[in-house]
């Protein structure tokens, strides 16, 4: 369909890099395997020593409802990576997020700990929700260059989301969260910047 605003929205929605060499992949949570698989797909090409996956569960749902046998989102997305080649040495952990802005904080909080200097990053996430999982995590990595390189679930990406109802409910709702989601972040800049 030429719809020049369909475009507009695929645009801000579904960003994506070539990747590149970086020092670390994240994955910002989720019970969708199809993110675990690019991350792994990237680190066995050599593109970064570490993949960390962060989450606990959807704080909408209260628990980890992904693939039985699994508590948490990160214990789903390491032995996804497992599966795919990824040694456990090169899986860090965070396991107590419980949302996207959470994923991003605590996985900063966690990269600190260990002292990593991540000056170049790799974000593995839903195609559909690349521009907030970036927002998130280049707000709270403000030096670090960011390469998307998204994975396709659920059957949404960007050349077919506008053609399902879930597709467009599932996109303009994340177009509506990029939105709605940032003002105390915004707010807070703004009253840092006061004299």
């Amino acid at each position: 369909m030429n719809q020049p605003f369909f475009q507009c929205i695929t645009d801000f929605i579904f960003l994506e890099d070539s990747p590149q060499k970086a020092d670390i992949i994240f994955i910002p949570g989720g019970n969708y395997p199809e993110t675990a698989r690019k991350a792994a797909a990237l680190y066995r090409k050599g593109l970064a020593p570490f993949v960390l996956p962060s989450g606990h569960c959807s704080i909408l749902k209260g628990q980890f409802d992904g693939a039985p046998g699994y508590e948490t989102e990160w214990e789903y997305l390491a032995a996804v990576l497992a599966e795919e080649g990824v040694p456990r040495e090169a899986v860090l952990k965070e396991d107590q997020a419980t949302f996207t802005y959470e994923n991003a904080i605590l996985s900063r909080k966690r990269t600190e700990a260990l002292g990593l200097k991540i000056e170049k990053a790799i974000l593995c996430c839903q195609a559909f929700h690349a521009r907030r999982s970036f927002l998130y995590y280049q707000e709270q990595f403000p030096q670090t260059k960011f390469l998307v390189c998204p994975a396709v679930t659920r059957g949404i990406a960007r050349d077919t989301w506008y053609k399902t109802e879930k597709g467009i409910d599932t996109v303009l709702g994340e177009l509506e969260r990029c939105g709605s989601q940032f003002h105390q972040i915004m707010r807070q800049y703004m009253e840092s910047e006061k004299p």
